[in-house]
């Protein structure tokens, strides 16, 4: 087990730390039982630590900073942490515990092992499955969800995934005979020997997983609609399932009737969908020229390979929950592509790439695999990666959102470092960047922000090395870091701003272990803004202190103020006489979801100058 000294100093070196929980707890509380459940269950992960009497806030550079704050009875805190986390779940958990003392300060250290995947799921008896089991999602302790219970159970129950599941109001009739014809055109040209290829329709469905026997009929599965169903039929029983192609000028999503985007929508079965979806983003792609060896003309082709954009396309239909009824988006701005579909990553970001996937629709990808339309045993993410550098390329940004429920791959369409790029780079920072901090910095500025995910995925550094990295920009007066913890993010200084770092000191804990402001939200970023006067008749709605107003009420009043003018989450609290806590979480955050609210700046969520504002449909065309 590592030594608390050893901890500490990986905690404040860098921004999070996935397999470290610092506490206070003078008790064994709630959430220590939580962390200890979450370190039990995360897969992979090889379970964490917890060290119990640390102290922690942030210093004035916003950097984390913890400190030893000692524990008054740590033999009463080993006995407790040890019964409860032996009767409180539905397995016994047995943490490993040792008591040091730093600066005379007594601390208990903690190690959880990962359990077996035979025990897992674990979870709180007394709330059951999913809300009593935790994951460790970057250095936070998230509620299971249905499908991550999918995942924590693994190897040890079947890939029957819920794409499989009967569709009650499909029929055979639901299927397209050109869907079909399509699969077996392109499964020929894979492998023209397949077994599947010699069946007549019916058994090659069923050997698909598309249709399932039932008291002695076929039924169709949710696979088989989704990947051979008629248009009529997917209107009938998905109505929302699309794949819609937006095309935006510029570089960013604009509300502005002048300057609307164009959209397709795509509405077929997955086997002549794809096939769609990729042309559109080919035929818009700006285009290189390759002389292969052993010819005398040269190709023209897309800067980025066709095996990038297949994989991506297949990720996001292979990957969405078809449970979220909504849209996939594939958003083409001048520099980028950004691919959106419902349903967030069931494994962990820091582990994209590696070995291993754990399918939310095993049939659907079997079939996408078989047509070579995706890599198998989830190296699609590494094949993205590697193909994109090859073509001095950016590599592909990931980000998974559980709040929203949503997966978005971002695909980079120009050069890292141009002619441009350099003379940028140069004026900024002279010849003193090293490669990855001309990529970091280039990165931030085509994206809006970087963070320690999209830092590692572009250089290969490990976790520690990003954060210095990302840290050494920021005290050059290069990068501003916005957010804390699992939230931190850094981006682009403001022009003319400058950081003197001879006056620059860690901040001392205040009476109590506090420090300073809260900070490190979203919403509170970018600093505090003159508001103009409010219409009379939208400032007469306003409630008084300590007024109370219904949920419905009070929702109405924000998407008047909103709609208004897009208001930051702070500036909503402070009209509105709330805590800005309650008032994200009990309704800016349903509201976001619910689709009554959007941010300013959507390929941004944590930007600088987020603020909600009311949403636009994106399935419009111009």
């Amino acid at each position: 087990m590592r030594t608390a000294q050893d901890i500490l100093a990986e905690l404040n070196a860098a921004d999070e730390s996935p397999r470290v929980e610092a506490k206070r707890s003078r008790d064994i509380g709630k959430s220590v039982i939580e962390t200890v459940v979450a370190f039990a269950n995360e897969p992979g992960l090889g379970g964490g630590h917890i060290l119990l009497g640390v102290g922690s806030g942030v210093d004035d550079k916003g950097d984390a900073r913890y400190w030893p704050e000692g524990l008054s009875d740590p033999d009463k805190i080993q006995k407790d942490l040890a019964s409860q986390s032996a009767t409180m779940l539905n397995v016994a958990i047995r943490p490993e515990m040792s008591v040091e003392r730093i600066d005379g300060k007594t601390i208990v250290v903690v190690f959880v092992p990962e359990a077996d995947v035979t025990q897992k799921p674990v979870y709180l008896k007394a709330t059951g499955l999913p809300r009593g089991a935790f994951r460790r999602i970057g250095s936070t302790d998230q509620r299971c969800t249905d499908e991550d219970l999918w995942v924590l159970r693994g190897a040890s129950q079947p890939q029957v995934g819920p794409d499989m599941a009967i569709v009650p109001d499909a029929r055979m009739e639901d299927f397209d005979p050109q869907a079909i014809a399509e699969y077996r055109r392109l499964r020929a040209q894979a492998n023209p020997h397949a077994e599947e290829l010699g069946y007549e329709n019916p058994d090659m469905l069923e050997a698909l997983s598309a249709v399932r026997r039932v008291d002695g009929g076929l039924k169709p599965t949710l696979a088989g609609i989704v990947l051979f169903g008629k248009a009529l039929a997917l209107r009938r029983l998905f109505p929302a399932l699309r794949i819609d192609y937006i095309r935006v000028i510029g570089t960013q999503w604009v509300d502005d009737p002048e300057q609307r985007f164009q959209s397709v929508d795509i509405r077929k079965a997955l086997m002549l969908a794809l096939p769609v979806a990729e042309a559109s983003i080919v035929d818009e792609m700006p285009k290189g020229f390759r002389l292969p060896e052993g010819e005398l003309q040269s190709r023209q082709e897309p800067i980025l390979s066709r095996k990038v954009i297949r994989e991506a396309l297949a990720n996001a239909v292979m990957h969405r929950s078809y449970q979220d009824h909504g849209a996939i988006q594939i958003i083409r701005y001048s520099n980028r592509i950004e691919i959106l579909n419902p349903g967030y990553s069931l494994k962990d970001m820091a582990s994209l790439g590696t070995p291993g996937s754990r399918l939310r629709n095993p049939a659907i990808a079997a079939v996408l695999h078989e047509l070579n339309w995706a890599e198998t045993k989830g190296s699609g993410i590494r094949t993205m990666r590697r193909m994109a550098g090859d073509a001095g390329l950016p590599l592909p940004e990931f980000v998974s959102d559980r709040q929203k429920n949503e997966f978005k791959v971002t695909l980079f369409l120009h050069h890292l470092l141009t002619e441009d790029d350099y003379a940028w780079l140069k004026a900024l920072a002279g010849d003193t960047l090293s490669g990855d901090e001309a990529k970091a910095l280039i990165y931030a500025r085509e994206t809006g922000a970087i963070d320690n995910t999209a830092c590692r995925d572009f250089s290969g550094l490990d976790t520690l090395q990003a954060s210095s990295l990302l840290r050494r920009l920021r005290d050059r007066g290069l990068l501003e870091k916005q957010g804390a913890g699992s939230r931190t993010h850094y981006t682009l200084t403001s022009p003319g701003a400058h950081v003197d770092h001879d006056t620059v000191q860690a901040e001392l804990p205040l009476e109590g272990g506090k420090r300073g402001s809260e900070g490190g939200k979203a919403d509170t970023q970018g600093g505090k803004r003159a508001l103009p006067d409010l219409p009379p008749e939208l400032a007469s709605r306003l409630p008084r202190p300590g007024q109370r107003l219904s949920t419905d009420g009070l929702r109405q009043l924000i998407r008047a103020l909103c709609g208004w003018q897009p208001l930051r989450g702070e500036e909503l609290a402070t009209l509105l006489h709330k805590d800005l806590k309650y008032l994200r979480n009990k309704h800016l955050t349903e509201m976001m979801q619910g689709g009554e609210l959007a941010f300013l700046f959507p390929e941004s969520p944590n930007h600088a100058l987020q603020a909600y504002t009311l949403p636009t449909s994106k399935g419009e065309g111009s």
